[in-house]
């Protein structure tokens, strides 16, 4: 095959006919190129910290407690010692990035660390001795760490790392916590003799047990990882093996670590059986005389279509719960457990358009709306339109009925939107502004005059290279 055949599929400004030896050349040009832009990127995000003090919040910030919708309000996304931020600003960097809020808060408290707390890494990473991501690593250890690490901690962290360039694993990053936490006297007892294996004093605990929902095979498996004391690890593996071997002597085809893990979906199930029944909580029984598991909830859409007199179902569908694919097939195999209840909802037509009188918002309506939104209708935003708010797109005028006026801001469907309860509240607060141009296809504006498009295939930018808009960007004010 010819170096042209072969690489034809390399993007513009590439040229076809490039040797091997100048393609490792332009891959090295391109990492390099990479690097630098990710240090770039780390150095506006601090800038666009600097530029957002809380002094530039409008008007007295407040805080509901509750999760109400409060005013904006100064937040701490780095470690002690580091500049408050005015939470708003998140949003837009986030949308121009076209990432997350929280994905661009986490960059923000990353930079704001590495420049405050951890300077000589933030040199590195600025000379380029130490690529960005390693260093957003260490960040996010200084940041979290448990208990919180005072700035002499973080500065003595920062020197081992800083000493190696930056090459080190997660093992021993924690374990640098870990001596930090020890060294600085930050645990609440720094005689617990938790035992490390070492010196008898270890203050972070290790244990876990994590359920990592967010990547979902295509088989419809996720995985689970955990790290626990070591006679709980010896039982769950003596459940799981006594479990695997009964199932093969009932006659199961799996293979042994297909049935450890049934083994430990059934172990769970079970266990939440007995909990309920031993503290009188479960008043009725299945038919097998054992108590009703406690129930978990999965909403399932798929396509229905008809074959003669009979309404089937298409092999592919969406599980609401993280908006994942679902085969048909895994819809067949949970539903023929014996101890499954299945609830058939009445298919709801999207094209009508539902309203009641007055503000609040009844449950056929909501339902409608989380159906068509699937998601936060800001942009970027993943939060399950289950667990959002109901928004009126075009505000509700309480005052407008009595006053005799019509209802600028009705609670219909062709006004209404999930939001998350932040964007809830920037969307109340702040010079964002967002309209419905068609049914589920939103359109946001930031303060800056950035335009995004959001509908079911996902979220865009509308703008331009240069978009046009107010050039108004506060300028820090320092107390």
């Amino acid at each position: 095959m010819s170096t042209r055949a072969a690489w034809s599929g390399l993007g513009a400004g590439v040229d076809d006919d490039l040797s091997p030896a100048a393609l490792l050349a332009l891959a090295r040009e391109r990492k390099t190129t990479e690097d630098r832009a990710a240090a770039d990127l780390l150095d506006v995000a601090a800038r666009w910290a600097d530029l957002h003090p809380p002094e530039s919040i409008d008007g007295a910030a407040s805080f509901t407690i509750g999760g109400g919708l409060g005013r904006e309000h100064e937040e701490p996304i780095a470690g002690p010692g580091c500049p408050l931020v005015a939470e708003f600003c998140v949003a837009e960097l986030g949308t121009v990035l076209r990432v997350s809020t929280p994905a661009a808060k986490k960059l923000i408290g990353h930079a704001l660390e590495l420049r405050h707390r951890l300077p000589r890494l933030w040199s590195q990473v600025h000379s380029g001795a130490v690529p960005a991501w390693r260093a957003r690593t260490v960040a996010e250890a200084t940041i979290h760490a448990a208990p919180a690490l005072t700035r002499e901690a973080a500065a003595w962290v920062d020197s081992q790392v800083a000493a190696v360039a930056g090459r080190i694993g997660q093992a021993q990053l924690d374990r640098l916590v870990a001596e930090a936490v020890k060294r600085f006297e930050l645990a609440d007892d720094v005689t617990d003799p938790a035992a490390d294996p070492e010196d008898g004093h270890l203050h972070v605990d290790p244990r876990h047990a994590t359920v990592d929902t967010d990547d979902v095979h295509f088989a419809g498996t996720v995985h689970v990882e955990a790290e626990i004391d070591i006679a709980d690890a010896l039982d769950l593996d003596r459940a799981l093996a006594h479990s695997a071997a009964t199932q093969k002597a009932l006659g199961s085809a799996l293979s042994l670590d297909a049935r450890r893990a049934k083994a430990l979906g059934d172990l769970a199930r079970t266990q939440t059986a007995l909990d309920l029944f031993e503290q009188g909580k479960v008043g009725a029984k299945d038919s097998d005389g054992l108590p009703i598991a406690r129930e978990v909830v999965l909403h399932a859409h798929f396509v229905a279509g008809t074959h003669g007199q009979v309404t089937v179902l298409g092999p592919t569908g969406r599980l609401e719960e993280g908006q994942r694919l679902l085969l048909l097939d895994q819809l067949t195999s949970w539903c023929g457990d014996s101890r499954t209840r299945i609830t058939i909802k009445p298919v709801i037509d999207l094209n009508r358009v539902l309203s009641a009188p007055g503000h609040a918002i009844p449950d056929r309506i909501r339902e409608w709306v989380v159906l068509r939104d699937g998601t936060c209708v800001f942009p970027w935003c993943t939060r399950p339109a289950r667990r959002c708010d109901i928004d009126h797109v075009n505000p509700y005028d309480h005052t407008a009925d009595a006053e005799g006026r019509p209802q600028p801001g009705p609670s219909s469907t062709d006004n209404l939107a999930a939001l998350c309860r932040f964007h809830h509240r920037l969307k109340t607060h702040s010079a964002w502004r967002y309209s419905m141009v068609e049914p589920g296809v939103f359109v946001w504006t930031s303060p800056h005059g950035h335009r995004f498009r959001r509908d079911h295939t996902g979220s865009a930018a509308l703008d331009p290279s240069d978009p046009p808009g107010p050039p108004r960007i506060p300028q820090p004010r320092r107390p």
